[in-house]
């Protein structure tokens, strides 16, 4: 494990950071690293990527960062011995700690001595991915490679080497419970615990299997599938339906969660389902009016400017926006007209300008003669 970065380093975070720093840092190195960016050093950024997913992966997951930050990268590996004891408990150690006070706090002080055996769901796992502005308007369709834990093949799970069993524990004989009577200046009280041999089992294993080392299941990678909606949004999390740790006991599996940024595009803005964008045009487009080519997530169409266009002039294309998730119809996309006032005129084009303004009158100008008619009722001039 001395060859991994730091997790919080590999995100540039400070430890103890928040959950929306946590996004917000991934977010920004997966921008700053998505191999689409970089066409000449795909192979760098694909490994970066890599670390900078696995990072967030742990960090992004309470228990996974709690282990993480008292154990280090051995808190999160099996074979370094925290997910399991070889030849006792084939469980978590928070399982063990749950059932040794759930006797003593929990259920009106009475213990179950097959809560251990209970069938417990596998945890849910995060992995982030980045894709740009249009896949999220189109929806994509993506493989990713995962690391999550499936049940051990060579002992189907059991914990116990292929061809032997566990075997009932010694010393709670097979209960997974045992009574416990304290002295205390009321008199005797008893109550009974979960087993510390067994962790409430009931039984032990002897033999673990090599390949889990006793715990019943392994770390592994896997390739997922999956498909991101067309109109999804920047920070939305798609989930992905049993991919993710195996459960115990015969529990089901837990969900891939995958958080989706959505990189910036250049021209367009997005407002839930509505796309907006800022076009230029000129003076003379403005006053007499043009028609123009305006871009759209769909592609170019064509756009009549209105004779009289005044700067900041909102037009509404619609149903040219994102397509709603889940559901019909789509958003409308908003084009700003905004005037450009041409810079480092001539001397024959100033005098032309000049001629023109000097050709025009109070009523070309609606909103001036309002104006200036407001301030002479004002004040008197």
């Amino acid at each position: 494990m001395a060859d991994k970065r730091d997790y919080y380093e590999v995100l540039g975070l400070q430890k103890g950071a928040g959950e929306e720093e946590i996004k917000k840092a991934y977010r920004n190195m997966a921008r700053k690293y998505h191999p689409d960016l970089h066409p000449d050093n795909v192979e760098e950024c694909e490994e970066k990527m890599k670390e900078i997913n696995e990072a967030y992966a742990v960090l992004s997951d309470p228990e996974k960062r709690q282990r993480y930050d008292q154990f280090g990268h051995d808190g999160l590996d099996a074979s370094g011995g925290f997910d399991g004891f070889a030849g006792g408990y084939a469980g978590d150690m928070g399982d063990i700690f749950e059932n040794l006070f759930s006797g003593i706090f929990g259920g009106g002080g009475a213990y179950r001595s097959n809560s251990a055996n209970a069938p417990r769901r596998g945890k849910d796992i995060n992995y982030g991915i980045s894709i740009s502005f249009m896949e999220a308007c189109t929806g994509k369709s993506e493989e990713i490679t995962i690391t999550h834990q499936e049940r051990c093949a060579a002992c189907n799970g059991t914990g116990a080497e292929p061809g032997t069993s566990s075997e009932a524990c010694p010393d709670c004989h097979g209960r997974g419970s045992i009574k416990v009577t304290q002295q205390t200046p009321l008199g005797s009280i008893s109550s009974t615990r979960p087993c510390p041999h067994c962790g409430g089992k009931g039984t032990i294993i002897k033999s673990p299997c090599q390949k889990c080392r006793g715990v019943g299941r392994v770390r592994v990678q896997k390739r997922v599938s999956i498909n991101v909606p067309a109109g999804i949004d920047d920070g939305q999390t798609l989930r992905v339906s049993g991919e993710g740790d195996s459960g115990l006991n015969g529990g089901p599996n837990g969900n891939l969660n995958v958080n989706v940024s959505v990189r910036p595009h250049p021209i367009f803005t997005r407002e839930g389902y509505d796309v907006h964008c800022e076009i230029p045009i000129t003076y003379a487009q403005a006053v007499m009016g043009e028609e123009i080519t305006v871009p759209t997530i769909d592609g170019n169409v064509k756009f009549n400017i209105p004779e009289g266009t005044q700067n900041g002039t909102r037009h509404r294309l619609k149903g040219k926006g994102i397509k709603r998730l889940q559901r019909e119809g789509r958003g409308d996309q908003y084009v700003r007209l905004y005037i450009e006032v041409p810079k480092n005129l001539t001397k024959k084009q100033k005098e032309l300008l000049k001629s023109f303004e000097d050709s025009l009158s109070e009523k070309n100008y609606a909103k001036r003669g309002t104006f200036f008619g407001k301030l002479r009722e004002l004040f008197g001039q």
